[in-house]
Parts: C-alpha cells; structure tokens; sequence
C-alpha cells in the first residue's frame, strides 16, 4: 500500500448525509469512498479530449459588404440592433 496524506476539506452537510448512509449500507470507510470518488472524476477528466474548435467552411468571400473585419464597434452595433436600450 502507497503512502498517505493527511488533508481537511469542507463538504456541504447534505453530501456528508449522502457519504455517511452509503459507506454504513455498504459497510466502506469514507475515506474510501472519497478516493473512489476522486479517482473516477481524475480518470474521466484525464481521458476527455481538449475542446478544439471544428473548423468551417467558408462561402461567399467573408464579410457583407459594409462590414469590415476590423470594424467590430459597426458589426457588434447592428448584432444588438433594437435590444435594450
């Protein structure tokens, strides 16, 4: 068995309730059932794919005319054209 690490974290009573009631109908430590936890959630997190943007097709040549790409005050104007004030 590895080494251990003394740590203290807070956790909402009604998780606590949750962690409690299992680890007894399960007869499991809670210790137990937190590195279960973080072990599943590391794993996971570390097995998803970075997000990468899905590159597009462009068509028409860009930009309408009128709208400049470096002109984004006009382009951001007309985009909230008549909402709020």
């Amino acid at each position: 068995m590895g080494a251990h690490m003394k740590t203290t974290i807070d956790i909402s009573d009604s998780l606590m309730r949750r962690c409690r009631r299992l680890a007894q109908e399960q007869h499991l430590t809670f210790r137990s059932l937190v590195e279960e936890g973080l072990d599943r959630v590391l794993n996971e997190r570390s097995a998803r794919k970075p997000f990468t943007m899905k590159e597009i097709e462009r068509r028409g040549g860009g930009f309408r005319p009128g709208f400049e790409p470096d002109n984004w005050e006009k382009i951001r104007e007309e985009a909230y054209r008549g909402r709020g004030t």
